[in-house]
C-alpha cells in the first residue's frame, strides 16, 4: 500500500468519493425501478407450522402488515451440518422493530420441523420468526438452495414482487437494504416512488427500538 502526504490522501479520497455517490444513486435507481416491477399473484394459503406446532397460512405470516420478507434458510431436517452462509446471512439482520415501523415483516422458511428449527434458533441466540414449510412452498417459489422473496398483501391477495438470491442476499442485512427491497420503499419524500404509496419526511419516523409503540 503506498503512503502519501495528507495533501495527496485527501485529494485521491475525494475522487474515489464521486465514485462511491455515482453508486448510491444507482442503488436508489435501481430501488426505484424494482418499486415499479410487475407482480406475480401467490397462494395465500401455503401451510406453515410455527413454535409450539402451530398451523399458518402465508397470508398469516405478514402478521397483520402489509409487506413480508421470507429468507428461505436451508435448514432441513436432521441437518447437522446448517448451511453456514444462512447463518451468516440471518447473524447480519438489523432489529426487526425498525421494519415494523414500515409495515414489513421479516421471517424465515426451512423445510426442517419447528421443533428442530427452535432448538436451533435458541442454539445461535436468534430471535428472528422462524417457520417450518412442511407443504413445499420453497418448491412453489422455485428455491434451489436459499432465496429471499419479498410478498405484498392487498386484501385477500398475495403478490411476490420481488426475489434474490446468491449474491444479491450478500449485502443485505441493515433495514435500509430491507427496505430498498420492499413494494413501499422506506417511505420518505426523497424516494422516486409511485404516486398513491404512503410517505413521509426522513428522520421523524426514526425511533430507538423498542419506542414505537408508544408514538
Amino acid at each position: 500500500m503506498d503512503v502519501v502526504s495528507e495533501q495527496e490522501w485527501a485529494a485521491a479520497a475525494a475522487e474515489f468519493r464521486e465514485r462511491e455517490k455515482a453508486a448510491t444513486r444507482e442503488r436508489d435507481a435501481l430501488a426505484a425501478a424494482r418499486r415499479r416491477l410487475p407482480a406475480v399473484e401467490v397462494d395465500p394459503a401455503h401451510r406453515f407450522v410455527g413454535p409450539g406446532g402451530r398451523e399458518l397460512t402465508l397470508a398469516d405470516l405478514f402478521d397483520g402488515r402489509p409487506q413480508l420478507i421470507v429468507y428461505h434458510h436451508m435448514l432441513g431436517p436432521a441437518d447437522d451440518d446448517p448451511c453456514a452462509g444462512c447463518c451468516l446471512f440471518t447473524d447480519n439482520v438489523g432489529h426487526l422493530d425498525h421494519l415494523n415501523a414500515r409495515g414489513v415483516t421479516f421471517a424465515l422458511s426451512s423445510r426442517a420441523p419447528i421443533d428442530e428449527i427452535e432448538a436451533f434458533r435458541a442454539r445461535m441466540g436468534w430471535d428472528v420468526p422462524w417457520y417450518s414449510d412442511p407443504g413445499g412452498f420453497r418448491d412453489a417459489m422455485g428455491v434451489r438452495g436459499f432465496q429471499l422473496d419479498v410478498f405484498l398483501r392487498e386484501g385477500e391477495r398475495v403478490l411476490r414482487t420481488y426475489s434474490t438470491t446468491g449474491r444479491g442476499v450478500e449485502a443485505l442485512g441493515s433495514t435500509w437494504t430491507f427496505l430498498d427491497l420492499v413494494p413501499f420503499g422506506r417511505q420518505e419524500t426523497w424516494e422516486d416512488t409511485p404516486a398513491g404509496r404512503p410517505r413521509s419526511e426522513p428522520y421523524v419516523w426514526w425511533r430507538r427500538h423498542g419506542e414505537y409503540a408508544a408514538t
